[in-house]
């Protein structure tokens, strides 16, 4: 089985969010063997949630965390593989979502972890806490036996090439 186990050691400070995001993305465009294979749009929507779980670390805590991004299973054939972010802190609080007023700026975060996560969730680590969410992307196998498409040319069905809009 392939895997994939990476972290980042993530300070006390508003910029490491953004370390945090590049850092994700680049592990995610390395090319290594892994058994995932996100696309372009759930490359952007883990990015979205190492800022909003980073952000979370740093701003609620005010101590140093670690960002780990992990891939361990391999599915049965034709199932996604669960691509899993963790953001493991010293604060032994629990993460409490909330609700957002529509003018404020602030109070989001897992709330967006919820709706772009497939699962999330935290529990105790030591002192502090792990918090967690996966996304499904699908297995390297199916991307890599997918044709590549030309000059953006729709694929074929049925022996012909439908019609463009």
């Amino acid at each position: 089985m392939q895997e994939l186990e990476e972290q980042l050691e993530v300070a006390p400070e508003p910029a490491e969010v953004g370390r945090a995001r590049r850092w994700v993305r680049a592990q995610l465009g390395r090319g290594q063997p892994c058994p995932a294979r996100p696309d372009e749009a759930q490359k952007d929507t883990l990015v979205l949630l190492v800022s909003e779980l980073v952000t979370n670390a740093v701003v609620h805590t005010g101590r140093p965390a670690v960002l780990r991004l992990a891939v361990r299973r391999q599915p049965a054939p034709g199932r996604n593989v669960p691509v899993r972010l963790e953001v493991v802190d010293r604060d032994g609080r629990a993460p409490r979502p909330r609700r957002a007023e529509d003018e404020e700026t602030c109070g989001r975060g897992l709330e967006l972890v919820e709706v772009l996560a497939d699962r999330w969730g935290w529990q105790t680590e030591g002192p502090g806490k792990r918090v967690w969410c996966e996304l499904d992307c699908a297995p390297a196998e199916a991307r890599a036996v997918e044709p590549p498409r030309r000059g953006g040319q729709a694929p074929e069905v049925g022996g012909k090439v439908p019609a463009r809009y």
